[in-house]
């Protein structure tokens, strides 16, 4: 599975042979522009995720247990402000969390429902979602294999947002070199959690 992100919290999720997903695609008024991206599925994590995906054939917007194209895909209700969708993808084996707007960690039950965890997808840039400290924390309930911060300082955006830096501190990782995309397969999860940095694709 290949993973490319587009700035805050858009991701494009692909596995050969299988559906597209796309997550939270973000408009113009947040301060970036997408690319024209294809894909078959976009979940929106809330009602404020206001970016469109021309050809789209389904969106998800709440929760529920979905199969399409091959794709598993599971909402779990978590607690914050405003409604907020956590998505458990699971491509060939390869489950990505994208846990959207969180403003506060989730309960144990609502970890317990996202099962095991190869990728999440955690915001950590504050505002009106986790903070740097809160993300740690969320990284250390949920253990996953690999974690990728999103929504954070970056250029062009609008939002008074963090930089990741305060987030990769917590961790241990202020010296983590970014790269342009993450592929993973069912068998390479690594056994400690490890931290991947992405530099947006515009």
């Amino acid at each position: 599975m290949e993973l490319t992100w587009y700035g805050l919290s858009c991701f494009r999720l692909v596995e050969r042979n299988l559906s597209t997903v796309v997550t939270d695609p973000h408009s113009d008024a947040s301060g970036l522009t997408l690319p024209r991206i294809k894909t078959d599925i976009v979940t929106r994590s809330n009602e404020l995720v206001d970016g469109e995906i021309a050809g789209a054939t389904r969106t998800l917007t709440g929760p529920g247990e979905y199969e399409i194209g091959g794709v598993f895909i599971t909402g779990v209700a978590s607690r914050s402000k405003e409604r907020n969708t956590i998505f458990r993808v699971d491509m060939n084996g390869v489950t990505v969390v994208h846990v959207g707007r969180m403003t506060k960690l989730p309960s144990q039950t609502q970890i317990e429902a996202l099962g095991e965890v190869n990728i999440l997808l955690v915001p950590v840039g504050g505002g009106n979602r986790l903070n740097g400290v809160q993300a740690a924390e969320l990284v250390a309930m949920i253990e996953p294999g690999i974690v990728v911060p999103m929504h954070f300082a970056q250029d062009g955006v609008s939002k008074e947002l963090d930089g990741v830096e305060k987030f990769l501190n917590e961790l241990g990782s202020a010296d983590l070199e970014p790269t342009s995309s993450l592929r993973v397969s069912s068998s390479s999860s690594p056994e400690e959690t490890q931290i991947v940095l992405l530099t947006p694709k515009v």
